[in-house]
């Protein structure tokens, strides 16, 4: 790792690192692995593989396809939909980049982000089969969310950390609203965020104060969509 002369926001020299094209590339690996997209469908897995008695009422014709189908639906809600969305600004030239790289790019994918969860959450709300706990979380997510495009307009806050912040938040929701012994998960979700935050910050995609806020925003979002409904 080397340092080379960067401008700072008040247009003042200063030293930063500049890391190794190996370094970047697995930066970048991460990025696409833990993009906040997957957490959603990474949560969904958790709570039917971990506590599946929660779920129960789900069942339709067998366990199995109820719970495919939770997957499907989901998936569609938290990927098909944003990324579609995302192909379409692009083509249509509303966006300069499916990276997102300006606070301009990232206007449509947060009003579309905005009404997907909020849909996810008023449905899965009405339905009333999913526990209050699950619902709770696409409530943080479309509170965290509607936060993230206010801020857009002072702060590019990091997406990645919002959405790592938000896991971080539910399980202490689960731990603190419902009791229940989430230390192991807790611990292992603590160090992937901070591998997330430091590869963002390896890509020069964030300064450690987006990261941070990021964090902030998911974590509070998560407990307030908690407070809401489970209480």
């Amino acid at each position: 790792m080397q340092e080379h002369a960067v401008l700072d926001r008040n247009g003042n020299l200063q030293a930063a690192p500049e890391f190794s094209p190996a370094m970047r590339s697995l930066a970048q690996v991460i990025s696409y692995l833990t993009h906040p997209l997957f957490i959603p469908l990474l949560v969904t897995f958790l709570v039917l593989e971990s506590i599946p008695e929660y779920m129960v009422a789900f069942k339709t014709i067998s366990k199995r396809f109820a719970f495919d189908m939770l997957y499907f639906r989901v998936a569609i809600i938290s990927i098909g939909f944003p990324v579609l969305t995302m192909l379409l600004a692009k083509a249509l030239k509303f966006v300069s980049s499916v990276y997102m790289k300006t606070q301009r790019d990232r206007i449509i994918p947060y009003v579309a982000m905005i009404t997907y969860y909020f849909w996810a959450f008023y449905t899965f709300l009405q339905e009333g089969r999913a526990p209050r706990f699950y619902t709770a979380f696409f409530l943080g997510i479309f509170i965290s969310v509607c936060i993230s495009f206010i801020s857009n307009n002072f702060i590019k806050t990091s997406m990645h950390t919002v959405g790592w912040g938000g896991v971080i938040g539910f399980l202490l929701s689960l731990m603190w609203g419902m009791h229940m012994n989430v230390t192991v998960p807790l611990v292992i979700t603590f160090f992937i965020a901070a591998v997330v935050a430091t590869a963002r910050m390896v890509l020069d995609a964030h300064t450690p104060r987006e990261i941070y806020i990021g964090f902030l925003i998911g974590i509070v979002s998560q407990l307030a969509g908690c407070w809401i409904l489970v209480k």
